[in-house]
């Protein structure tokens, strides 16, 4: 996937007076969450119905867009318009208060207001892969430090100040900045030779490395090599701007080399309310290589590396954009094991017979080409968007998740990946070459 990022600003004024999730017993809760394209998916129950929904730190909703056919009933709603990332301007939707959230066993809000998305045409769930049924930002983070563990993809709230305080004196701390219910955080951004501190959004719903602003940074220069891209979707409409790596980013002692930027067109923030002197984003890419704590009642961040630390910034090298399209049955023909017979044991060879055979069936995804970046491999070997992918390098496609198909186009530059495709009911053979257009070098 190359990007998915959400981001929701309302029209009009909005109070954030609801006291948000407590750890109603014991000195710590854990939740466990997926971790797929750099994003945190968690466990989520809304008056009794069990949810899937994206953890995002930057935004200060929680967001629903979609129930995949499961009956919620929610409380005291009443109409709203609002606007976010995309490049048109408003929305319909609902907005619904007290409703009983509960993530985990004993993490809870009584009283928590959910804004419902009724646009049946958003569907993130096609580029990760998992039903995703909403997104929950502020109010997760807003009464207790939250610890976010990448290797064992476990989430502690902690509920007891000696627990957290052991815990946390192993990491390294950091001041952030809480605006607008979102975290902020001053870091060093290296374009080409001139570290400058630049306040960025903390921003664990981004799955790049890096986001900057052009028009917010003076005398802003994009780095070379650099390609035009579709970044993501967002709920206003699709994300474009440009991709290509800075020098360095600095987390005080922490640098990253040549990470990759995303830097969206001017339209494409056009309606997004930025709080003075922002610049950018920290995304996932960068906060998956520690194990990360909240503590947004002491407006701290505290980071400790983990094994991905030193892992390097890879770029999807086909250009390809997949989605994946539900489920099929799939029937695999898989041989009975007989009893041996006298014959076997004396060591004579007996034939297979067809009793000794049986189809299985297996409920596996389907996946399509959902784009194809202009002058990219993929666009110099044909694909057209809606192509239906039967396999990869000989392997039938539902054997593979979204992540895994995602990996083997990361591969090294002159890796053949050779697909079989269905345009239209006809079947096709088509073979791309990987090489990435902002590769790590001394241009950059």
């Amino acid at each position: 996937m190359k990007f998915l990022k959400i981001l929701l600003v309302f029209i009009f004024a909005i109070s954030f007076g609801q006291e948000g999730f407590r750890v109603s017993s014991g000195k710590k809760t854990v939740i466990p969450f997926q971790f797929i394209n750099n994003l945190v998916f968690i466990p989520l129950n809304i008056n009794g119905v069990d949810l899937t929904f994206l953890l995002d730190s930057g935004v200060n909703e929680t967001i629903l867009f979609s129930l995949e056919n499961k009956d919620v009933n929610f409380n005291d709603i009443e109409k709203i318009k609002f606007s976010g990332l995309g490049e048109t301007k408003t929305i319909e939707g609902l907005k619904s208060e007290n409703n009983l959230v509960t993530i985990g066993k004993n993490f809870k809000d009584s009283k928590h207001t959910v804004f419902i998305i009724v646009d049946q045409d958003i569907n993130f769930s096609a580029h990760i892969g998992i039903p995703v049924n909403g997104i929950i930002g502020f109010e997760f983070f807003q009464n207790h430090p939250v610890q976010i563990d990448f290797n064992t993809k476990k989430i502690t709230v902690f509920n007891d100040e000696k627990t957290f305080q052991q815990k946390s004196k192993k990491f390294e701390e950091f001041p952030i900045t809480i605006e607008g219910n979102k975290p902020y955080i001053t870091v060093g951004v290296e374009m080409v030779d001139k570290k400058v501190d630049s306040k960025m959004l903390i921003d664990l719903g981004n799955s790049d490395a890096v986001w900057l602003f052009p028009k917010l940074i003076d005398q802003f220069v994009y780095n070379r090599p650099n390609i035009e891209d579709y970044l993501g979707q967002g709920f206003n409409g699709d994300i474009y701007g440009k991709r290509s790596r800075i020098h360095r980013l600095y987390l005080r002692d922490f640098v990253f080399e040549k990470p990759l930027t995303a830097m969206p067109d001017e339209y494409s923030i056009q309606n997004l309310r930025l709080v003075p002197d922002r610049k950018g984003s920290v995304g996932s890419e960068i906060l998956r290589r520690f194990s990360v704590i909240f503590d947004y009642p002491d407006k701290k961040i505290f980071l400790r590396k983990n094994n991905h630390y030193k892992d390097p910034f890879l770029f999807n090298k086909s250009g390809l954009d997949i989605q994946h399209d539900g489920m099929t049955w799939e029937r695999d023909l898989v041989r009975i094991e007989p009893k041996r017979s006298n014959r076997e044991s004396e060591g004579i060879n007996v034939p297979f017979t067809p009793d000794q055979f049986q189809y299985n069936f297996v409920l596996v995804p389907k996946y399509s080409i959902a784009g194809c970046r202009k002058d990219s491999p993929c666009s110099d070997s044909g694909f057209k968007k809606g192509d239906k992918i039967i396999s990869i390098n000989g392997r039938k496609v539902g054997s593979f998740n979204l992540e895994k198909i995602y990996d083997i186009l990361k591969g090294e530059d002159g890796t053949a990946v050779n697909f079989e495709l269905n345009r239209d009911g006809v079947p096709l053979k088509l073979k791309i070459i990987l090489k990435d257009p902002i590769p790590y070098g001394e241009g950059n």
